[in-house]
């Protein structure tokens, strides 16, 4: 009985370091690339208000399998946004935004469920206050959505901006004084 657990044990620690000798079918990588969509133009400047937004280097990439077209990873618009304050006396603080895609139409085009509203994050206080004059800029990186993607389907993009402008005021304050005569500065020790 002890020579019959000796040769089990055996054999077991023979299989579980040699393997199984049954060959399973390798699986073949599948290769994804990179589908990328031209947005002409490629830059646009807009107004709001105070503000005035640049939106440069846009284009729209989605990730397929090669062969099947299978999309991996859904299409998204990437770009930089330029913001400046172009008021002579107003300092804004910027809130957010948000990026909208407009069919021919002229309404909303949806994002599909599960993904997220193109929004327009300042986070760092650098880039969430502009003096007048001065400007910040950012990466942007959204969902695009994939009705967008069809012939004729975009007409245009619009950024909405949320910004709190800030009066700056000069003052004046008058202060009454009179000099009184000059006194001998007391010398140092002697």
């Amino acid at each position: 009985m002890h020579m019959l657990k000796a040769t089990f044990s055996s054999c077991a620690v023979a299989a579980a370091l040699l393997g199984c000798t049954s060959q399973t079918p390798t699986a073949t990588a599948t290769v994804i690339e990179d589908k990328v969509y031209s947005v002409t133009p490629p830059a646009m400047t807009v107004k709001a208000g105070i503000v005035t937004a640049a939106l440069t280097d846009m284009k729209v990439t989605e990730r397929v399998a090669k062969g099947s077209g299978t999309v991996e990873t859904p299409a998204k618009l990437t770009g930089k946004l330029k913001l400046q304050n172009s008021s002579p006396d107003q300092t804004v603080r910027l809130i957010g935004g948000r990026i909208v895609y407009i069919d021919q139409r002229g309404e909303p085009i949806k994002l599909e469920e599960a993904r997220t509203e193109p929004a327009i994050r300042f986070t760092s206080s650098t880039s969430s206050q502009l003096d007048p004059g001065q400007d910040t800029t950012q990466s942007i990186d959204v969902d695009f959505p994939a009705n967008a993607l069809k012939p004729q389907a975009l007409k245009e993009i619009r950024i909405d901006l949320i910004y709190a402008p800030t009066a700056y005021r000069l003052e004046t304050g008058r202060l009454a004084v009179t000099l009184g005569p000059s006194e001998p500065l007391a010398s140092a020790a002697k």
